[in-house]
């Protein structure tokens, strides 16, 4: 079971939440990429990257029998702030589409570079599967 940790009088958050409490076994997903199953990029569109990523991260959910909803926190980590701000809209949506209404705590940040050069997006996500 999740509780949305949400502080009295706090404004909501939209697509992610302050905190969460959960308790259970506990799925630890390391940093994905946009790149397929065989480690090659198919496109170097930045909301194509986060929708591969995204996907990344629930096949390896899936091994845990996990799914979205049972992601806890996730950081995204990019390399361009701005590109991520261009595309808010087109993340939301390949967001909701491969994760749901879902929205777990969150942390992102633009670093200078990830360790493959095509990668414009990395994501790292802890899931709770409930006892």
């Amino acid at each position: 079971m999740h509780m949305i940790l949400q502080p009295e009088g706090w404004a909501k958050p939209i697509g992610y939440a302050n905190g969460v409490a959960a308790t259970g076994r506990q799925v630890f997903v390391g940093g994905q990429i946009g790149w397929n199953a065989e480690c090659r990029f198919e496109t170097d569109d930045f909301v194509g990257q986060v929708r591969q990523t995204l996907s990344n991260v629930v096949a390896v959910l899936a091994e845990a029998g996990a799914g979205p909803e049972h992601v806890t926190t996730m950081t995204w980590y990019f390399t361009d702030k701005a590109e991520y701000l261009d595309n808010l809209k087109g993340i939301g949506q390949v967001y909701r589409e491969i994760m749901g209404k879902h929205f777990p705590a969150m942390a992102a940040m633009q670093v200078v570079a990830l360790v493959e050069d095509r990668a414009k997006i990395e994501i790292q996500a802890t899931a709770v599967i409930p006892d």
